[in-house]
């Protein structure tokens, strides 16, 4: 197949699984970052960098399609904290909003932002972190097929229809997947003592 064509399939992927990429790309922006850029930018950045990776996008044809496009996105969203958050420009974190008619709600919920940071302790925001990892490492344990699906119902907010039009499944087998894949991830979880009950 020649570049300009598969170019084009791959553009008209990204506008196929849009809806599913875009809440994944807000799902993943950090609040502090929705100032700068939304999901619909993140689309874009990560459209114009699949068109950069067609030789990736093209092998492993075994790999569901949107499983390549989500894992561009999910690098160009890294990519954006690293160029908006890390670097050692314009602080992000102070940023303020010109516009003084903040909501209510958005002044009640800074506030319990505020409560809840003033009460978490060092050692709990350390056992959440580590926590974390460990849900990772398991996540990482697990095989390919289990892995994609609890990364697209739980990652990705997605319901079973559309995890098997992913994976190109029949919904019944995409939900026997999802359930075998948690007790698989449950398995190697209760090995920490954090999971075990």
């Amino acid at each position: 197949m020649e570049l300009e064509e598969c170019k084009e399939k791959w553009a008209r992927l990204f506008e196929e699984y849009k809806g599913q990429l875009l809440r994944l790309a807000k799902r993943n922006i950090p609040t502090v970052m929705q100032r700068r850029m939304g999901e619909e930018d993140i689309f874009q950045m990560a459209l114009v960098a699949a068109m950069d990776r067609i030789e990736f996008l093209e092998n492993n044809p075994e790999v569901p399609p949107y499983m390549k496009l989500r894992m561009i996105l999910l690098q160009t969203v890294t990519d954006q904290i690293r160029r908006n958050l890390l670097a050692q420009k314009r602080n992000a974190y102070a940023e303020v909003e010109i516009n003084d008619t903040v909501s209510t709600q958005t002044k009640a919920q800074l506030s319990w932002n505020m409560l809840a940071d003033s009460i978490t302790s060092p050692a709990s925001r350390l056992g959440r972190e580590e926590r974390y990892a460990q849900v990772r490492q398991a996540i990482d344990a697990l095989p390919e097929n289990d892995r994609q699906i609890i990364q697209l119902r739980n990652f990705d907010g997605m319901n079973n229809a559309e995890c098997a039009q992913i994976l190109n499944l029949e919904q019944k087998a995409a939900s026997i997947r999802y359930v075998r894949a948690l007790q698989r991830l449950k398995d190697i979880l209760v090995q920490f003592s954090e999971f075990r009950q």
